[in-house]
C-alpha cells in the first residue's frame, strides 16, 4: 500500500502538461458529477424526504447548522473548490429556479458509472434505488449548458473546471451488498472504467478543457464495511486495520482508471488538462497517520448509536432514532461510517490542488 503512495508522489513531481487551458485561478463556474460524495443537493429538490437518514439532523450541523442533504457534517469537496476560486456553492442540476451561471452540481446520492439495463442484467435491480448514472448526468449539464450559452459553449466551458467523479463506488455497493465476491465484483470494472472514460471523451467534445477524474476510496478502511464484513481471521486486514480483499478492489479499479486518464490525455495534449484525483492515497494516509491531520479517530465513526468497535450499526445509522453525534466532528475521519466528515474532505482538498493528491495539481502557474 505504501509503494502505491509512493508512486502517486512520484507521479505528481513527475508529471509536466504542456496544454492550452484555463488558467486554473480564473474559473467562470465549475460543473460537478458523481454520487453521495459530492451531492449538494439534488436528492431533495422536490423537498426532503423523511425516509432518507442525511435528510435529518445532525447532518450539516458543523457548517450549515442545518440538514442541506449533503452525506457531511458540513462542506465536501466541490464546496471547498468553489470557495477557492470565488464561486458560490453550486447549486443542484434539478432545481428549477437556480443560476447556473457560475456552476452546476450533476452529482446525485446512489449514482452509478452504469446504466440500470446492466444491473438488471446482473439481477440486481433492487439494489440501485436511484437512477442518476454517467448518461442522465451528461444529459442533465447539456441542458444546463444549451441554457446558459446556448450553441456558442466553447469558450464558456473552457474557462470552467469540470470534477467527474467519482463514479464506480456504488456500482461496486451494489454488487458486493447484492451477494458477487470481490472477485466477481473485479470482472466488471474494466466495463465501469470504460463508461467513466467515455464520458471523459463526451465532456472533451462539448469543450471541456479542464477535467479533475477522481478514482475510489480506500472502502477496506470505512466503517461500514469494516462491521459488516467483520472478519475473525487477522490475514484479512493490512498493518493498519483496513479490509486488503475491499481495498485490492479500489487500488485495481484506480490502476486501470489513471491508465485510462493518461490515454486520453495523450490524444488531448495540447487542448485538454485531465488531472487524476487520488482519493484513496489522501485518505489512506489519514488513516495511517492521523495525528498528522489532527484525527483522534479513523475508523469510529462520529455520528452512530454507540455501537460495537467502530460505532455503526445499519439499523440505527447517522441521522436515525438512537444515532448522535460525537462533540467534535473535526477529530474524526468518518461522519457516518459510509461518507467523510468535513474536516476530511478540506485536507483532500487541500491535497487536490496544490499536491501531492492530483495529477497534475489543479492549481497551476
Amino acid at each position: 500500500m505504501a509503494s502505491a503512495v509512493i508512486l502517486t508522489l512520484m507521479l505528481c513531481a513527475a508529471a509536466s502538461w504542456v496544454v492550452a487551458a484555463a488558467a486554473a485561478q480564473n474559473y467562470s463556474a465549475i460543473f460537478n458529477f458523481g454520487d453521495s460524495i459530492t451531492d449538494t443537493g439534488n436528492l431533495c429538490t422536490n423537498g426532503r424526504p423523511s425516509q432518507i437518514t442525511f435528510t435529518q439532523p445532525p447532518y450539516g450541523e458543523t457548517y450549515f447548522g442545518t440538514p442541506t442533504c449533503r452525506c457531511s457534517d458540513g462542506r465536501v469537496v466541490v464546496d471547498f473548490l468553489s470557495t477557492q476560486f470565488g464561486l458560490p456553492f453550486l447549486p443542484p442540476s434539478k432545481s428549477s429556479s437556480a443560476d447556473f451561471k457560475q456552476g452546476a452540481n450533476m452529482a446525485i446520492t446512489g449514482a452509478t458509472a452504469m446504466d440500470a439495463p446492466f444491473f438488471r442484467s446482473l439481477g440486481l435491480s433492487d439494489k440501485i434505488w436511484n437512477n442518476g448514472p454517467i448518461s442522465f448526468q451528461l444529459q442533465w449539464f447539456q441542458q444546463i449548458a444549451t441554457a446558459v450559452c446556448g450553441q456558442s459553449c466553447k469558450s464558456y466551458l473552457a474557462n470552467s473546471l469540470f470534477v467527474f467523479g467519482e463514479f464506480g463506488g456504488n456500482d461496486y455497493n451494489a454488487m458486493i451488498f447484492g451477494g458477487y465476491t470481490i472477485e466477481q465484483a473485479r470482472k466488471y470494472t474494466p466495463k465501469i472504467v470504460n463508461t467513466i472514460s467515455r464520458g471523459i471523451d463526451k465532456l472533451i467534445g462539448l469543450g471541456a478543457t479542464d477535467i479533475v477524474v477522481p478514482g475510489v476510496l480506500p472502502i477496506g478502511c470505512f466503517p461500514i464495511y469494516l462491521t459488516i464484513y467483520q472478519s475473525s481471521n487477522s490475514s484479512d486486514y493490512d498493518d493498519l486495520g483496513c479490509l486488503k480483499s475491499f481495498n485490492d478492489l479500489s487500488t485495481y479499479h484506480n490502476t486501470l482508471l489513471q491508465k485510462r486518464v493518461d490515454i486520453i490525455q495523450s490524444r488531448h495534449r495540447k487542448t485538454a488538462r485531465i488531472m487524476y484525483a487520488d482519493f484513496y492515497s489522501a485518505v489512506y494516509d489519514m488513516v495511517r497517520n492521523p495525528q498528522t491531520y489532527g484525527f483522534s479517530s479513523v475508523f469510529e465513526t462520529c455520528c452512530g448509536s454507540g455501537g460495537g468497535k467502530y460505532n455503526y450499526q445499519n439499523s440505527a445509522r447517522c441521522g436515525m432514532s438512537g444515532a448522535s453525534a460525537c462533540a467534535n466532528p473535526a477529530t474524526h475521519l468518518s461522519w457516518d461510517g459510509i461518507h467523510l466528515t468535513e474536516a476530511a474532505y478540506k485536507q483532500i482538498t487541500d491535497g487536490w490542488l496544490k499536491g501531492p493528491y492530483c495529477r497534475p495539481p489543479i492549481l497551476h502557474n
